[in-house]
């Protein structure tokens, strides 16, 4: 059993247009403040996406656009909360499982790869694809891992000099007797 997402928008793949169709999901303040938590941040006040969906291939699906988010941080060298925003482009393609099957048969194929290939399509499940958990997805991703607040420098501390060992003293007097 899975667990239902924070931000969740289902779209059926067979109830699309031929020629695609538009959705534009801006999160609610109980969606935010969920994700907020799953994400560990202070606050999250705006998470928008609007997204291209186009059929593709037998059950399939293409999915473009963009998710933005206003949000605060906690900047990893003073430890305050600061804004920041997030935008990040979504380009990705949905296959069945039936064709994901058929793509794992001819994987044991001797087949040849380069960092231009493009990333295995993601499920199609129950004939549906959540395009609110895809936006969360590519929320999280867009997030600084480091987040410095604007203006912030890290500043090595200074070295200090070695301290003097309490022994010391007795070193200088081992020779003698």
């Amino acid at each position: 059993m899975t667990e239902a997402q924070p931000l969740s928008r289902v779209v059926r793949i067979d109830a699309l247009p031929k020629d695609g169709q538009t959705v534009t999901i801006e999160a609610s303040p109980a969606e935010r403040e969920a994700l907020a938590k799953l994400y560990d941040l202070p606050a999250i006040a705006a998470l928008t996406a609007t997204l291209r969906v186009e059929p593709a291939g037998r059950g399939g699906a293409h999915v473009t656009g963009a998710v933005r988010g206003e949000l605060t941080q906690i900047c990893v060298v003073t430890l305050e909360p600061f804004e920041t925003a997030v935008e990040e482009a979504i380009d990705v393609r949905f296959a069945r499982a039936a064709e994901e099957e058929s793509a794992r048969r001819a994987a044991h194929e001797i087949v040849t790869l380069s960092l231009a290939d493009e990333d295995d399509p993601d499920p199609v499940v129950d004939g549906k694809i959540d395009l609110g958990a895809l936006a969360a997805e590519f929320f999280a991703l867009g997030l600084d891992p480091y987040p410095r607040k604007p203006g912030v420098e890290f500043v090595a501390p200074a070295e200090q000099a070695a301290a003097v060992s309490p022994f010391a003293i007795l070193g200088g007097n081992a020779g003698k007797r």
